[in-house]
This record gives C-alpha cells, structure tokens and sequence, in this order.
C-alpha cells in the first residue's frame, strides 16, 4: 500500500475531494516527519511508498509565503520560535489543517482513517510507536 492508496481511502471514507484530502493527509505526515524522532519514523515512512514525498509537499516548517497570514502567522512564528521546531511544526500542522476549511469531525475523520491504513500499511506497532511521540497530534485527531 502506497501513499496514494491511503489518500484514495481517506477520500473515499472522509467524503472529501481528492485534493483536500492530499494536503490533510501531507500535512499530518508532515507533522509526523518534523515531531517523531528516530528510527522509528524512518521505518514508518520506509513502509509507505511516497509518504515521505507527499510530507516534504505539504512541509508545515516551510516558510509561509510573503505578505500573507498576518496575526496568525505572527503568532504561530512566535510560538515555533519559543516551544522549537518540534511545537512549532504542531502548532503550523493544526492551522494549516484548520485553513483547510475543514471542520473539527471531518479532520478528526481523517485522520482516524489516515491512521488505520498507516496501521495497515506500516503494522500497528510502528504506526503506535511514531503516533504515540507525537501525543498532542493524538489528542488533536481525537485518537488520544
């Protein structure tokens, strides 16, 4: 199973366009790649074929682009800049989830499906260890 089959399946069970669901599952994965540490997250990305590309697409440690995001984007630099990247990538990971113009039931929706294909795709234990660093995004997803 590849990255491009979990994002079919996210669609699919999320009832979202195909593009939303891209940038949602990118962005978790993002946050995933910036927060879990180790050899446990490189496993996890190894085991899912363009997981780690379709991360680097929807980078939330990118720079944000100019000119845009006034106070948000002011706070959510602030925050990255005092908590580190690791809260930062978070905090960027949440907003840009939230910009979407997905509600709270359709992230949380996506994101329980983004994590039983993972489980699928890269077995339970893994997916558990790389997730369970990550609490907070745990908690976010309603899967904590």
């Amino acid at each position: 199973m590849n990255v491009q089959d979990i994002v079919n399946t996210v669609s699919q069970k999320a009832g979202l366009d195909q593009a939303t669901t891209e940038k949602v599952v990118g962005t978790i994965l993002s946050v995933l790649e910036h927060e879990a540490e180790g050899t446990s997250a490189s496993s996890f990305f190894a085991k899912i074929p363009g997981a780690d590309h379709l991360a680097h697409q929807y980078d939330v440690m990118a720079a944000a682009p100019a000119g845009g995001g006034g106070f948000l984007s002011s706070l959510q630099g602030a925050l990255g800049g005092v908590l580190g990247e690791k809260a930062g990538a978070l905090v960027n990971g949440l907003a840009a989830l939230k910009a979407s113009g997905l509600d709270m039931a359709q992230i949380q929706k996506a994101g329980e499906t983004l994590v039983q294909q993972a489980e699928a795709a890269a077995g339970p234990d893994l997916t558990n260890q790389v997730l369970g660093s990550v609490p907070s995004l745990k908690a976010h997803l309603g899967l904590g």
